[in-house]
C-alpha cells in the first residue's frame, strides 16, 4: 500500500470495466447479423446464466455448421464503440485499467490490438482440428466478482462500470460502480447505480471516485 503525506496507509485504486457493449459492439450480436441467425443475438444483458447462454449458443453453431472461423472472420470487421479508444487511452494515464470479461480469447486479440493492448482477463474456448467450437473453459467461477475480490484482497480499491446483469457483482463490490450503455430493465432493477450512456460522463464520474 501506498502511504500519503500524511502517513496513513492509502489504498490504490484500479478501474475493472466489462468489454463487450461497453468499448466494443457485442460479438455475438454481430455475427447475429452476419449470419443471419437471429437468435444469436440474445447476450448476458438478456440472460443472467452465462452457462446456459452459452451451451445454448454452441448447439446453435453446431445445428448451422458454423465454427471459429466464421465467428473471427466477423470479429475483424468490428471496430471499437466510437470515443471508446480515446475513453481508455486518458483512463490509463490517470489510475490502473484492467479489462474483465466473458468472452474468449479467440475472440478478444483483434478488439485488443485496435484499443493499444490493454490488459484483458478473460476465458477460453475449446476447439476441435476441424474448427468446431465444442466446449468452453471459464477462468474461474463468476469470474468478473471473483476477481474484483482478488484485486481488493491485494490491497487494491476498485471502481466498476459494465451494462450486463453478468457485471452486477463486481460494480456492487466495488467502492464505486456504474452501469454504462445498459438496459432500461437492468437500469429499472438498479436505480442505486449510476448510469451513463456517454463515454465523457463515465470518465468524469471515475475521476470523481478516484
Amino acid at each position: 500500500m501506498a502511504r500519503s503525506d500524511r502517513g496513513e496507509e492509502k489504498n490504490m485504486n484500479i478501474v475493472c470495466l466489462d468489454m463487450e457493449g461497453v468499448l466494443v459492439p457485442e460479438i455475438w450480436i454481430a455475427f447475429s447479423q452476419a449470419s443471419g441467425i437471429p437468435e444469436l443475438k440474445r447476450t448476458t444483458r438478456d440472460e443472467p446464466d452465462y452457462d446456459k447462454l452459452m451451451k445454448w449458443r454452441l448447439g446453435i453453431l453446431k445445428e448451422h455448421g458454423l465454427g471459429l472461423k466464421e465467428i473471427q472472420d466477423v470479429i475483424a470487421t468490428i471496430d471499437p464503440l466510437p470515443g471508446a479508444k480515446e475513453f481508455l487511452d486518458e483512463l490509463r494515464t490517470l489510475t490502473q485499467v484492467v479489462i474483465l470479461s466473458d468472452t474468449f480469447e479467440q475472440f478478444a486479440k483483434p478488439l485488443m490490438k485496435k484499443l493499444n493492448w490493454p490488459t484483458l482477463m478473460c476465458n477460453t474456448l475449446e476447439v476441435a482440428s476441424s474448427g468446431e467450437i465444442i466446449g468452453y473453459q471459464m477462468r474461474c467461477q463468476q469470474s468478473k466478482l471473483t476477481t474484483v475480490k482478488a484485486l481488493q484482497s491485494c490491497g487494491f480499491e476498485t471502481i466498476a462500470a459494465g451494462d450486463s446483469f453478468n457485471d452486477l457483482g463486481m460494480i456492487q463490490a466495488s467502492k464505486a460502480g456504474f452501469l454504462f450503455k445498459s438496459t432500461e430493465a437492468i437500469k429499472a432493477a438498479h436505480p442505486e447505480l449510476p448510469a451513463y450512456e456517454e463515454f465523457g460522463d463515465l470518465l468524469a464520474a471515475i475521476k470523481k471516485a478516484l
